[in-house]
């Protein structure tokens, strides 16, 4: 129930937004399997959106995207600036993670991150809001790296390459923070959000 309602999400919204980490990349992926939105209307042509209806599309894309409440995104978009949103996004150690490939997807690397896997500067971080700053390092704790769960990790991060403001150290399994990510590389457009909350 827990997949198909996420699944559900992204049919909504019209786009992958990668939820279900390896299961996106497949067969069994829902904007695959059905890429219209769900109901019994959904097969109907989707209708030329007004330019609140695309602040509202593209703020819910990223709400969903980050796993933010509602509360968390309009407190972010309301006291930020641009480039401090895009920080306050990307640099979360959920997302982080995400982002190195230590995870297949931000919902599983929140249960990482809650279940304490995961050390920052070789200090255990168990929130997945915490925010990471350039120099940091990012690795595995010691006695969780035989778990089942990061059995495959040294195969999969051979095939990932991770955004210009993260690096991965192969051999030790650990990223580090190389500078402030950008807007460039964010697949959203962060301005129609900030016009939303500025109305």
């Amino acid at each position: 129930m827990y997949i198909r309602a996420k699944e559900k999400k992204e049919r909504a919204l019209g786009e992958k937004l990668f939820l279900k980490g390896t299961r996106c990349n497949s067969p069994k992926c829902a904007m695959v399997r059905r890429p219209y939105r769900p109901g019994m209307h959904g097969k109907r042509r989707r209708g030329t959106l007004s330019e609140f209806g695309q602040q509202l599309l593209e703020k819910q894309r990223i709400k969903i995207s980050y796993g933010l409440k509602e509360s968390q995104i309009a407190r972010i978009f309301e006291e930020a600036s641009p480039r401090q949103i895009i920080g306050a996004l990307e640099r979360r150690l959920d997302n982080t993670v995400f982002r190195l490939g230590l995870a297949p997807s931000r919902i599983t690397a929140r249960q990482y991150i809650g279940h304490c896997h995961f050390l920052v500067n070789n200090k255990k971080v168990s929130i997945p809001s915490f925010l990471v700053r350039v120099g940091d390092t990012v690795s595995i704790k010691p006695a969780s790296k035989n778990l089942l769960i990061f059995k495959e990790l040294s195969n999969t991060i051979k095939k990932h390459n991770p955004p210009e403001w993260l690096e991965i150290d192969e051999e030790k399994i650990e990223g580090k923070v190389k500078s402030l990510p950008s807007d460039a590389e964010l697949p959203f457009n962060i301005n129609l959000v900030v016009d939303y909350y500025s109305r």
